[in-house]
């Protein structure tokens, strides 16, 4: 199969729902990531980056968000009690069709899910979507630093490819390196089965809030 860049679309799984983000979405998606604790973490080049009124989030969002070259999501939970709630935003984006070559990044989600099974649906739902799109590597990447966020792209089977120094900066003006891991096609059965078995336990079970840790005490866990 040829790679080809996806036509929008909607992926749908058993507790999310992946639907075309656009930005008349934005004030929906600022009450899910607009939380400093979010950006502790690494999203949007760092605390720095954090923008605390929607005012201030919808221009910072339009300009971060890979908008035309990249596939960009909004998350949405699927039943329950939080059914259709905006959850967070994933993109599949800077696409190489030549050689095959896609990333996942951009993602943040509300405090509230970090550790349900939001994350790895959403991965499973979104890596399938690549590599049925033709694409044979997967990038996913993460601030050098972020050793919570590298763990858990190593923990879902993605390997890891190295650091890249001084790739880009931070909101704050400091150079982060980074570190960069791939799931290529061969790779995909087996990441595919780590990522049906972590969500066996959620079966029959929506998703539910959890109460966010502090930011005082948060460990970096966004990948970009």
């Amino acid at each position: 199969m040829t790679a080809h860049r996806p036509a929008p679309t909607s992926l749908t799984g058993r507790f999310v729902q992946l639907v075309p983000l656009t930005q008349s979405h934005l004030p929906e998606l600022f009450n899910a990531i607009g939380h400093e604790i979010v950006f502790a973490g690494g999203y949007g080049g760092g605390p720095a980056g954090y923008r605390g009124t929607l005012a201030g989030f919808v221009p910072w969002a339009v300009d971060y968000l890979p908008w035309t070259t990249g596939n960009v999501f909004g998350v949405r939970i699927k039943g329950g009690p939080h059914d259709g709630q905006l959850v967070g935003t994933t993109t599949l984006g800077d696409f190489d069709e030549a050689i095959e070559h896609t990333h996942i990044g951009w993602t943040a989600y509300d405090p509230r899910v970090w550790g349900t099974q939001v994350n790895a649906e959403a991965k499973l739902l979104v890596l399938g979507h690549a590599f049925d799109s033709g694409f044979g590597r997967v990038k996913i990447q993460a601030d050098a630093i972020n050793e919570r966020s590298r763990a858990a792209i190593a923990g879902i089977g993605a390997t890891f490819e190295g650091i890249v120094r001084r790739d880009r900066p931070r909101a704050d003006g400091s150079w982060r390196d980074t570190a960069v891991f791939s799931i290529i096609s061969d790779d995909w059965p087996r990441v595919q089965s780590i990522l049906t078995e972590r969500l066996a336990p959620f079966e029959g079970r929506p998703v539910l809030f959890r109460t966010p840790p502090a930011v005082a005490t948060q460990p970096r866990t966004a990948a970009s």
